[in-house]
């Protein structure tokens, strides 16, 4: 067996590698080159248990409410029966005040915990504008309601094949300031033993100016010069990762959006992972250029031209349903309603 073929699809990492890439980790070395980010550690004690207990409500005093009406007097007016809803002690007026705070100052936040953003949970907020969060309630609303946060608070899940059977962190909370951003611009990065091996279009859709004659050549320039001057050697003692990039307009500069770790559930676009392996081996081979791929025509099969974001992730249609003309606290006690109604049904 050649030396090559012994080389795995994915390199071994250990749980300094997986804590590298959480953001309270990489974000004060890279802050400058970053977008603005406040990060509250240590949180309450009862945040984990709140974001893991049933049912999706926000804990009390955290909404914003216009007449001045706390979310336990929306419980308590309302017709409905939500035994999660009525059953709600959690609160942290604490954490509602540096929330409130850091919304002041960046307008708007897009929520994170350690390494997961709730990507999937636009179904719960009341803008259409991708998880712009402007209170408290919408940063644990927005949190709550996610799936893909479930992997920051279960160690099994977030420390997934590393050899370290019992690694102890404390959750914490990003709140990054909120920009509307065009997401054609960012990229996907590949590094694996400290060589950029591949870059990949973020988003799946098919922009055509991307596609111009020098685009693929200016974007790997750009990302390889920057990666060599400002992340190389600054990132730490993780030799393998993936970090997501952000473009500038002109193409001459960019952004760290985020950093994951160079693992299966890290999506790696439009590659494989056994293809990455095959560049990465062919990397030892000078002279070395980091390959590029983006969607280079309308009907390129990674194309997602008309389906949305986390599809799969999305809200039932039947609670979609219920949320019509209805507020926040109303849709919940509607949805909790529905739910208790369909499991005395079946039962």
């Amino acid at each position: 067996m050649s030396a090559e073929e012994n080389i795995p699809v994915f390199p071994e990492l250990t749980i300094q590698d997986i804590f590298n890439c959480q953001i309270s980790s990489w974000y004060p070395k890279f802050s400058n080159i970053s977008m603005k980010t406040t990060i509250i550690r240590p949180l309450p004690a009862a945040f984990r248990e709140y974001l893991q207990a049933d049912g999706v409500f926000p804990p009390i005093g955290s909404n914003d409410s216009e007449d001045g009406q706390e979310p336990d007097d929306d419980i308590e007016n309302s017709s409905g029966s939500d035994e999660s809803l009525l059953n709600n002690t959690f609160s942290f007026p604490d954490l509602d005040k540096t929330i409130r705070t850091v919304i002041e100052d960046y307008g708007a936040v897009f929520p994170k915990l350690n390494w997961s953003s709730p990507k999937d949970a636009q179904w719960i907020l009341s803008t259409s504008e991708f998880l712009r969060c402007s209170s408290p309630a919408d940063v644990y609303l927005s949190l709550k309601a996610s799936d893909f946060i479930h992997h920051d608070l279960d160690p099994t899940s977030a420390f997934e094949g590393i050899r370290d059977p019992n690694p102890v962190y404390d959750l914490e909370l990003a709140l990054r300031k909120w920009y509307h951003f065009d997401r054609s611009r960012e990229m996907r990065c590949f590094v694996r033993d400290r060589t950029l091996i591949g870059i990949s279009q973020r988003d799946a859709v098919y922009y055509d100016f991307l596609f111009s004659s020098s685009m693929p050549e200016t974007i790997m320039q750009t990302i390889q010069t920057f990666w060599e001057r400002d992340i190389r050697d600054q990132y730490g003692s993780t030799s393998s990762y993936v970090v997501d990039v952000l473009l500038t307009r002109d193409f001459k500069r960019l952004h760290i959006v985020d950093f994951n770790p160079f693992i299966a559930k890290t999506d790696p676009l439009l590659f494989t992972y056994d293809e990455l392996r095959t560049i990465f081996i062919s990397s030892r081979e000078p002279p070395f250029a980091p390959v590029v791929r983006i969607i280079d025509n309308p009907a390129h099969p990674y194309a997602n031209v008309n389906a949305p974001r986390y599809q799969h992730n999305m809200v039932p249609l039947d609670a979609l349903a219920l949320s019509h003309g209805r507020n926040r606290a109303d849709f919940a006690n509607a949805l909790a309603e529905a739910v208790k109604e369909a499991n005395s049904a079946s039962a």
